[in-house]
């Protein structure tokens, strides 16, 4: 499988460390929050899990007031199989990042991965998010990560959920990332090509050659999942570190420092 043509070449931004990109995706998220609240009168965020967007999100919950939290609905573009009280939950992770917003349980729109069937639990999950955004469901803003083997949401190689038409699916996923096989709740390509926009975080020196691979490297989504995020309709913006950008030709990056 092949990855479909680019309909946009990615804008890449290059940053010192996790901390300052974390400050940039911040302010990108309160922008994009402003200018959908602005049009819509709500901002459907989907975020991601994993160390990456953690810092990201403490700095959100630190400014209370950047933001009409009121109007903000969250979303996640994957789940691992556990109950959201585990370690390894994603929405643990948020919940406990964004505690000090005190957000309505009503906006928070989580997946189930404590369900005995991750399948049902997908469904379910797709039927709540078209009866909100329509179908296709549109999102405001998804915040993605890119694995040290290429995945993103948990697209992983190889996997069948690259070939998915469904807007959410239960992906039976083999990584030693995973410690195996296991069950990954996840938006598909298709829900993420629909949204209004993509930010893509990535940060470490252990995503530097994956990173090169997905920007430049030839065509193969079923090596590196995250190639079919250039063919949205919009444009794709990788915030990236100076350890993830090691192997990439200096004038592929954008530094906004200047």
């Amino acid at each position: 499988m092949t990855a479909p043509s680019a309909k946009a070449a990615p804008i890449v931004e290059r940053f010192a460390d996790l901390e300052a990109l974390s400050r940039a995706a911040a302010a990108a998220v309160v922008q994009q929050g402003e200018e959908a609240i602005a049009a819509r009168g709500r901002f459907d965020l989907a975020i991601s899990g994993g160390s990456t967007p953690r810092r990201l999100l403490q700095l959100l919950a630190a400014e209370p007031r950047a933001l009409p939290w009121q109007h903000v609905h969250l979303w996640w573009c994957d789940e691992r199989t556990v109950p959201p009280d585990h370690a390894d939950s994603n929405f643990g992770m948020a919940q406990h990042a964004l505690a000090p917003l005190r957000l309505e349980a009503s906006h928070l729109h989580r997946m189930a991965g404590e369900a005995e069937d991750p399948a049902s639990a997908a469904a379910d999950y797709q039927r709540e998010l078209c009866a909100a955004l329509g179908e296709p469901p549109v999102l405001d803003l998804a915040l993605l990560g890119l694995g040290p083997d290429g995945h993103t949401a948990s697209l992983f190689p190889h996997s069948p959920g690259l070939r998915a038409t469904d807007w959410v699916i239960a992906n039976p996923v083999t990584s030693p990332l995973t410690g195996g096989a296991t069950t990954r709740i996840t938006l598909t390509a298709p829900a993420l090509h629909a949204a209004r926009a993509a930010i893509v975080l990535v940060a470490g020196a252990d995503k530097a050659a994956a990173l090169t691979a997905v920007l430049h490297g030839p065509a193969d989504v079923e090596q590196y999942p995250a190639q079919l995020l250039a063919a949205g309709p919009r444009r794709v913006r990788w915030l990236i570190d100076e350890a993830a950008a090691s192997q990439l030709e200096t004038g592929d990056l954008h530094d906004p420092r200047g």
